[in-house]
C-alpha cells in the first residue's frame, strides 16, 4: 500500500471542546466547472503571435511597426509538439492566446483581413485554432482560448481613446463578431480568458452582450476575469509570477480585472465571499527580463528559461496554496515549443510526480479531528498535502496539524484556508501518529485528503 507499509486508521470525533463552528446554510459554492478546473490544478498558456517576426521594430501604439501578414509562414508549426511539451509538464488543460495585442488571428476570421488565412502558411488555408483543439483532443487536454477585447494594435484599440462613438462601436461590433467565431465554431471549451476583463456597457464597452454570447454558447467555460454576472469565474492572483497570497481564499465579493502590467496585492479573497472565484497564478516560462516579459518568443534568449526547480518552487506557491498554476509556453518563428523549454517542462513534470505521487499515508473524513495512525513502526516525513471537500464550500477557517513526539502532541503546521489544496513543509519528523484539528469552522470540516510525504 506504501514503501513503509503504514496502515492508516481514521479516527473521526466530531464537536469536540476545542472547535469553534456553527452550521451554515449560505456558504459560497461552486459549479460543477469550478471543480473540474481545480482538479486540473496545472494549466498552459500558449503565445505565438506576429510580432515575433519583428521584436526589435514593433510597437503596439504604432499600427505601422505591424509585420505584414505577407511575412508569416512558420513553416514547422506543429500543434501536437505544444501539446506533449503541455502534457509533459502534467498539464490537464491548454489556453491558446488566439488574438494577442497586435490584432493578428490565428484563424481566418470574417472580421477583416489580418489573419492567418491572409498569410503563405498554407497557401492561406491554415486554421492554428482548429489545429490547436485537435491537438488537445488528441493529447486528453481540455483546450481553452485567449482573446484579448481591450488591446488591438490592427485596429487601434488600447491605447489612445476612440476618436468617436461610432468608431468605438464599430470596434465593439469586431470583437463580438470574432468571439461568436471562436466560441461557436471550435466546440466546447473548458476556459475562456479575458486579459483584463471586459469594458462594461455604462463604460461604453460590450460585457452584457459578452455574457450572453457565453451563457448562450459556452455556458460551462471557466471564464478568466470574465463579465461579473456570469457563472463558473475565476480571478487573477494579483501577480505573474506564479505566487498566491496566503491565507488564500476561493471566495471573494469581487473579481480582479487587469492586464498584469501592474501587480496586485493582498488578493487574499474573502472566506465568506459572496462570489466562488478562485484565483489562476500565471508566469511565462522565460524571465521577466526576456523579451515582452518572457510570454513571447525571441531568438538568443534561453538563458532566460526558468529551471526546474523554479518551477517545482512555484507549483508549491500556487497548487499548494490553493490557486491553479498556468505556465506561459513560448512559441517561435518556426512553430515550435523550443527544445531547450521543451527539456524543462519535461523535468517539472517528473520532478512533482517523484515527489508527490508516493506518499507514506493518506487517509480523509469528516469531523473536527482526523487521526492517522502509521503502523507497525514511525515513518518519516516532512510534508502534509492536505485538501477540503470544496463541493460543500471552504469550511475550515483555522487549523493545526500535529505529530505524537516523545509522547507529546507538537505542532508541525499550521495555517487558516485549505481550500482545494494546501502543501505545507517542514524538518523531517519521525512519528507513529499524526492529527489534524480544525480549530475554526463555518460548519462540518470534510476532509478530502490528508496525506504525509517524505520528499527528499
Amino acid at each position: 500500500m506504501t514503501r513503509h507499509r503504514a496502515v492508516c486508521i481514521a479516527l473521526l470525533l466530531f464537536l469536540l471542546p476545542f472547535e469553534s463552528f456553527a452550521q451554515r446554510e449560505n456558504l459560497t459554492l461552486p459549479s460543477p466547472s469550478h471543480l473540474e478546473w481545480a482538479d486540473a490544478e496545472i494549466g498552459v498558456i500558449i503565445h505565438f503571435d506576429i510580432n515575433v517576426l519583428a521584436p526589435s521594430t514593433f510597437d503596439y501604439s504604432k499600427r505601422e511597426t505591424l509585420p505584414n501578414p505577407g511575412v508569416f509562414n512558420p513553416t514547422r508549426l506543429n500543434t501536437d509538439q505544444w501539446l506533449e511539451a503541455a502534457k509533459a509538464a502534467g498539464a490537464r488543460y491548454a489556453i491558446l492566446v488566439a488574438k494577442h495585442g497586435t490584432g493578428f488571428c490565428l484563424w481566418p476570421t470574417k472580421a477583416h483581413d489580418y489573419h492567418v488565412g491572409r498569410t503563405p502558411w498554407r497557401n492561406g488555408n491554415g486554421d492554428i485554432v482548429r489545429d490547436f483543439i485537435a491537438s488537445c483532443k488528441k493529447y486528453g487536454v481540455s483546450p481553452g482560448l485567449y482573446y484579448n477585447t481591450n488591446v488591438n494594435t490592427y485596429l487601434g484599440a488600447g491605447f489612445r481613446e476612440f476618436s468617436s462613438d461610432e468608431q468605438r462601436q464599430a470596434y465593439n461590433r469586431t470583437v463580438l463578431e470574432q468571439l461568436a467565431e471562436l466560441w461557436t465554431t471550435y466546440g466546447a471549451l473548458s476556459e475562456i480568458w479575458f486579459d483584463g476583463g471586459v469594458l462594461a456597457d455604462e463604460k461604453g464597452g460590450i460585457a452584457s452582450k459578452v455574457y450572453r454570447l457565453i451563457a448562450n454558447h459556452q455556458p460551462r467555460a471557466i471564464l478568466f476575469q470574465g463579465p461579473i454576472q456570469s457563472k463558473n469565474l475565476i480571478r487573477w492572483v494579483g501577480n505573474e509570477d506564479g505566487r498566491a497570497p496566503y491565507p488564500h481564499w476561493s471566495c471573494a465579493n469581487a473579481t480582479t480585472s487587469s492586464l498584469g502590467i501592474i501587480e496586485i496585492p493582498d488578493l487574499h479573497g474573502d472566506p465568506d465571499g459572496a462570489i466562488w472565484c478562485p484565483a489562476e497564478a500565471d508566469f511565462p516560462n522565460r524571465k521577466k527580463t526576456a523579451w515582452n516579459g518572457g510570454w513571447l518568443w525571441k531568438a538568443d534568449e534561453e538563458e532566460h528559461v526558468f529551471p526546474v526547480e523554479d518551477l517545482v518552487d512555484r507549483y508549491y506557491t500556487s497548487v499548494g496554496q490553493n490557486a491553479n498554476m498556468l505556465i506561459g509556453m513560448v512559441i517561435d518563428t518556426a512553430g515550435l515549443f523550443p527544445r531547450s523549454d521543451a527539456e524543462v517542462f519535461a523535468g517539472f513534470g517528473s520532478e512533482i510526480k517523484r515527489r508527490f505521487s508516493r506518499p507514506v499515508a493518506t487517509t480523509s473524513g469528516s469531523g473536527s479531528l482526523l487521526e492517522l495512525i502509521l503502523a507497525p513502526r514511525p515513518a518519516k516525513f516532512n510534508h502534509i498535502v492536505l485538501m477540503e471537500d470544496i463541493a460543500k464550500g471552504e469550511r475550515i477557517r483555522r487549523f493545526t496539524v500535529e505529530a505524537l513526539l516523545d509522547g507529546k502532541w507538537k505542532t508541525v503546521c499550521d495555517g487558516q484556508s485549505i481550500g482545494h489544496k494546501l502543501i505545507r513543509t517542514f524538518p523531517v519528523v519521525e512519528t507513529t501518529r499524526v492529527r489534524f484539528l480544525a480549530r475554526e469552522s463555518a460548519d462540518v470540516p470534510h476532509i478530502r485528503r490528508l496525506s504525509v510525504l517524505n520528499v527528499e
